[in-house]
């Protein structure tokens, strides 16, 4: 089951693309393809969170209380994200990772497209938690296959570019709005933008084929699987909380996982992703329209920023080492984030500045796709990489409502512009990233574990 310590001198020698088989690319592919259509809708809710919760409130609701809401939104989705992950995560230890990326991208896809209908806040809030447990359940199931069904030697790149091509999933998500503006009345059959952008969110479900038709269970699993099949004690060791527990490595590694998604995590919703409020905010009393096309198009190139600050991490992971890798991002993280919120203060600067904070924020998230999963064996890889990545944002969702609320109480105490300061308090989470990497253990050249 575990890996060889060691290549054979032949394969040592080659480079390793030669290594690599079709059914290998048609793996990191469609894997990459569930996640980035994942990031998409993700991004839909982002650009259109603001004027749907405008109409569904009704008019003449102030635009504090609009952004409130929009913090309740977003935690609410972080909470069944975190619901979701750890459902789906203990599912594709136990039923398969294919079996568990088609069922997740139904869930999110299609209450994706019924957030379209929403008349009111309840609605719109109930749809973005059933959306929330689809999301969920995609990463862990997708990088666990890619790590499982790749030759060693390309495992690092292979996920590094799952996580970094979600990046253009953004990009798609914002480039739309600015044909498909979500904060313009009737766009389509009457209907406002953002009803159209989250009835374009449904498209994703058609991915559904060829995972089902192409992918298979990768080996590893199946022969876990089958060897536990001879003990009814060992069937039950595949996805178990408990087991990982009380290991103290894989203890070890949980706690330090949890710790360094929490920060990435925490910085992007609760920070990195309220860039459309930090652009409405500094371009307040502008046309509706220009706020935006250059919400639109600052986010897309937000995104563009992330996927070189993916890549970027990638590199340097593959080449020196994960902790120093993380190390570099979170520093920057803490250091752009806080100048971004501070100095952008025009449609200008959103198109130079959105960009930077994209690369540092989401450089992280390179990270989360190599490293997560080596830091588990197979009988727990999934929900190991779903309780890291996904069970923090029930830490995590506290943040986008705390940020609303710091913004609610500095406004009331006639704090000078209060969103910012509220944002550069919140950016001190990047902190916990660069701590819990004192006990982090370096993976690089490493093989998957196993017990």
């Amino acid at each position: 089951m575990a890996e060889p310590a060691a290549l054979p001198p032949l394969a040592a020698e080659q480079p390793w693309w030669k290594e690599l088989t079709t059914y290998h690319w048609m793996v990191v592919i469609i894997a990459s393809c569930g996640w980035l259509f994942d990031c998409m809708d993700q991004r839909i809710f982002a650009l259109c969170r603001e004027p749907a919760l405008r109409e569904v409130l009704g008019t003449g609701v102030a635009d504090a209380v609009v952004k409130s809401w929009g913090g309740w939104a977003t935690g609410i989705m972080m909470i069944s994200w975190a619901t979701g992950g750890i459902i789906f995560g203990i599912m594709s230890d136990r039923w398969g990772r294919v079996k568990t990326m088609a069922v997740s991208l139904l869930i999110y896809s299609g209450f994706t497209g019924l957030s379209g209908f929403a008349q009111n806040v309840t609605q719109f809030m109930v749809y973005r938690f059933l959306v929330g447990l689809g999301v969920g359940g995609m990463f862990g199931a997708a990088t666990t296959l890619v790590a499982e069904s790749v030759p060693p030697r390309f495992r690092a790149i292979a996920l590094g570019s799952l996580q970094t091509l979600s990046a253009l999933g953004n990009i798609i998500g914002s480039l739309v709005s600015t044909q498909v503006r979500p904060g313009e009345a009737d766009v389509l059959w009457n209907m406002t933008g953002w009803r159209i952008m989250f009835f374009i969110g449904i498209l994703p479900a058609l991915l559904v084929v060829p995972i089902v038709l192409v992918l298979r269970e990768p080996e590893r699993w199946r022969e876990a699987k089958r060897q536990a099949a001879q003990s009814k004690e060992a069937a039950k060791r595949f996805g178990s909380i408990p087991d990982m527990v009380r290991h103290p490595l894989w203890r070890r590694n949980l706690l330090v996982g949890i710790c360094l998604g929490l920060a990435g995590m925490a910085g992007l919703w609760g920070i990195g992703f309220f860039s459309p409020e930090l652009i409405s905010t500094a371009l307040k009393g502008e046309p509706q329209r220009r706020i935006d096309i250059v919400r639109g198009y600052g986010l897309a190139l937000q995104d563009v920023g992330s996927f070189f600050g993916m890549m970027t991490f990638t590199i340097i992971a593959t080449r020196f080492g994960r902790r120093p890798a993380f190390a570099g991002a979170f520093a920057l993280c803490l250091g752009v984030t806080i100048f971004v919120f501070n100095s952008l203060r025009s449609g200008f600067d959103a198109y130079w500045m959105l960009p930077m904070m994209g690369f540092a924020q989401l450089s992280v998230f390179g990270g989360y796709s190599i490293y997560f999963p080596e830091l588990f064996p197979t009988r727990l890889r999934g929900t190991g990489v779903g309780f890291c990545y996904n069970t923090v944002r029930y830490l995590a969702a506290g943040f986008p409502p705390m940020l609303m609320y710091l913004n609610l109480q500095l406004t009331q105490a006639n704090v000078k512009e209060p969103f910012r300061v509220a944002a550069t308090i919140l950016s001190f989470i990047f902190v916990l990233g660069l701590v819990a990497l004192i006990w982090a253990p370096e993976t690089k050249g490493q093989p998957l574990p196993e017990d």
